[in-house]
């Protein structure tokens, strides 16, 4: 990138026009000090060599040569001559001597002159220079004074002129440094005062496209990914988004949940006897009362699976909480009135299956077709369970989430795990910080994954402890020096954030922390929560930045959102969500996806990372598309190497911090 010079034009120019007016001042100074000297020199061997002619003269007739003795020596002291020698073939004739102090031999002009009439004769002078003896006079150097002072106070003048005719060009260069840091917002337009002003009107018209096509740029963006992976009637998740968060919810141990499958009975005659617009009202009403029993679950996903069929995947819900859902959802469903082609006590029935981390996606909808079928053959509104045989993890009820809970708080317990992620460089890694993740252990010494336990964090309303519980643990890791070398990433929930107390908690934290430290510290929010109170994360994400903290938005893709606020919250790092990354080499839409997100953090500082990458397809696409890094199992040669470098030895329990 071209450098952008430090000092500005009008300093430049200033500094020009003084160095020659100084530099002319200075060559004059010298020539004329120069030109004074060399005027006495020639003044004194003029007035010497006349000396010579009168002793020539007198030498010439001997009765005058007699009376010399008694003139010369006063016409010689009034001269400034400090020494006269008189030589002749046969050696000196006559010598005079000051009686003053002699002065350095090398600070006197010396002189010998030959004489015309008298051959053979010299006289050698050992004088003064000319205007030794003289000091600054005000009277006699007046014009010179005056002259320097003119040229003085014409410079100041012309420098004074010189900065207020570059005013306006300063203002432009500095708006155009401003531009240049990524203040674009406040510097969009520019002063009157500018100057060239053409220059000035071409920038803001330049700028105003510019903002015009970023915000038409992020609707388009938007536009893409709503049509790749939303419903356009309903504004719920398509067939596409929900079948990538079923695989990728799959793939995590310990995960278990329930899908739901609700279809409309009738569907063809109704758009037969009824028309299309009959039908799609149904929809849409059938979407709203099921996008309200879906809100409840943080982690619930709703899609319009097909035509009239809609599936929901909530994570982390035991057998008997999807007993209830399924009753939720049928009893909110009948209250809605069907067109007069359905039957009205049996045209809507709902199919329930319970999944595990490892079952394939394929069999899990072919059983929850099944249990639709099932509840079909009832004959009226219904749901019907899928009965497997695989035994599921009990879920604790929210008062034993709530005593379990409270005993780890108070007793310090919480486990803390560490994942790195690394920043692709070239054909190599370099490690980005450690992601920290926190885990904890039932009342059996079972442990337990923040994906399942979180949940009922949000549900007894305990995320504050639980990120208080966390960055105690973390704050000291930034003084250890085991880790000193290494960087940290924490999660934080947005309800934490608007919380006073543990914002205050936070602040002190910080204050209390050397900024050096602070820099290797970065804190993750969830893309749907930042998006959902982003007036709320907006000061608290200012001042982490003003700490020196990196700023992390993970999960980005889970859902649709505008990516408005990564310029806004002046984001460091977006994480994908994991389920974009199964098979991307394969998902066009995903790719898609990824493309857009890139194009949106263009300018803005913002780098794009990967998560739950498996395998070197999908790290080779990546690649390909312009992601920064990632982390997942595809980097297990490199951890296990980072993990052998730190002499980390955990038989156990890998990667565990805390007690």
């Amino acid at each position: 990138m071209r450098k952008t010079p430090s000092l500005r034009l009008s300093n430049r120019l200033i500094s020009f026009v003084t160095l020659m007016v100084s530099a002319a001042i200075f060559i004059l100074f010298i020539g004329g000090a120069v030109s004074f000297k060399q005027i006495g020199n020639e003044y004194l061997e003029h007035y010497l060599a006349g000396v010579v002619k009168v002793v020539d003269e007198e030498l010439a007739a001997p009765e005058e040569a007699k009376s010399m003795a008694k003139w010369l020596p006063k016409l010689l002291k009034a001269s400034s001559v400090v020494s006269m020698e008189l030589s002749s073939p046969t050696g000196p004739v006559y010598s005079f001597q000051t009686l003053s102090m002699m002065p350095d031999d090398n600070l006197l002009y010396q002189k010998t002159l030959p004489l015309q009439i008298n051959k053979g004769y010299s006289i050698g002078f050992k004088s003064l220079p000319p205007y030794s003896a003289f000091t600054y006079s005000l009277g006699a150097l007046f014009s010179i004074t005056a002259a320097i002072a003119v040229i003085i106070v014409s410079l100041l003048w012309g420098v004074v002129w010189l900065r207020k005719q570059l005013h306006g060009s300063e203002l432009l260069e500095e708006r155009g440094r401003m531009l240049l840091a990524g203040r674009l917002d406040e510097y969009s337009v520019g002063s009157e005062e500018e100057w060239p002003a053409t220059a000035s009107l071409a920038l803001d018209s330049i700028i105003a496209e510019l903002k015009d096509a970023r915000k038409e740029r992020s609707r388009f963006d938007t536009f893409i990914r709503t049509h790749t992976f939303l419903d356009k009637l309903t504004g719920s998740a398509n067939r596409v988004l929900f079948d990538s968060k079923l695989e990728s919810t799959l793939q995590e141990s310990q995960s278990q949940g329930v899908l739901l499958l609700l279809r409309i009975n009738g569907w063809d005659d109704l758009i037969e006897e009824q028309g299309k617009a009959v039908a799609d009202d149904l929809i849409v009403e059938i979407g709203k009362q099921l996008n309200n029993i879906i809100q409840r679950y943080s982690d619930g996903v709703l899609s319009r699976y097909y035509r009239s069929d809609f599936a929901l995947l909530i994570p982390q819900q035991s057998l008997k909480e999807a007993k209830i859902i399924a009753s939720q959802c049928l009893k909110v469903v009948e209250k809605i009135i069907p067109p007069k082609s359905l039957n009205g006590d049996n045209w809507c029935h709902i199919g329930v299956n319970m999944y595990v981390s490892g079952e394939g996606r394929g069999r899990l909808m072919d059983e929850l077709d099944m249990a639709h079928r099932s509840a079909l053959l009832q004959n009226n509104n219904s749901w019907s369970l899928f009965k497997k045989q695989q035994q599921l993890t009990e879920s604790l009820g929210s008062v034993r989430w709530r005593t379990l809970f409270d005993a780890i708080f108070e007793q310090e317990q919480l486990l803390l795990y560490k994942q790195p992620t690394f920043l692709f460089k070239g054909n190599g890694l370099d490690l980005l910080h450690l992601e920290i993740f926190s885990r904890i252990r039932d009342e059996n010494g079972v442990q337990i994954k923040a994906s399942r336990f979180l949940p009922a964090i949000k549900q007894v309303g305990y995320q504050v402890k639980l990120d208080s519980a966390v960055l105690k643990q973390v704050f000291p890791l930034l003084s250890d020096p085991d880790f000193s070398q290494y960087s940290f990433s924490v999660h934080l929930q947005v309800k934490s954030l608007q919380t006073p107390a543990f914002v205050r908690q936070l602040r002190n934290r910080l204050l209390q922390t050397p900024r050096v430290q602070l820099k290797r510290l970065s804190f993750e929010l969830v893309e749907g929560q930042v998006v959902t109170y982003l007036d709320a994360v907006r000061p608290i994400a200012r001042l982490l930045k003003s700490f020196g903290c990196q700023l992390v938005v993970e999960q980005a893709g889970r859902t649709i959102v505008s990516t408005h606020y990564i310029k806004d919250l002046n984001v460091d790092y977006i994480k994908l969500h994991r389920s974009l990354m199964k098979d991307i080499y394969q998902r066009y839409e995903n790719q898609l996806f990824v493309r857009s997100l890139l194009g949106a953090c263009e300018n803005t500082g913002a780098e794009v990372l990967s998560v739950g990458v498996e395998n070197e397809k999908e790290l080779k696409l990546l690649k390909e598309l312009g992601v920064e890094g990632g982390q997942g199992r595809v980097f297990e040669a490199e951890t296990a190497l980072f993990h052998h470098q730190e002499k980390i030895s955990i038989p156990k329990r890998r990667n565990r911090w805390g007690k």
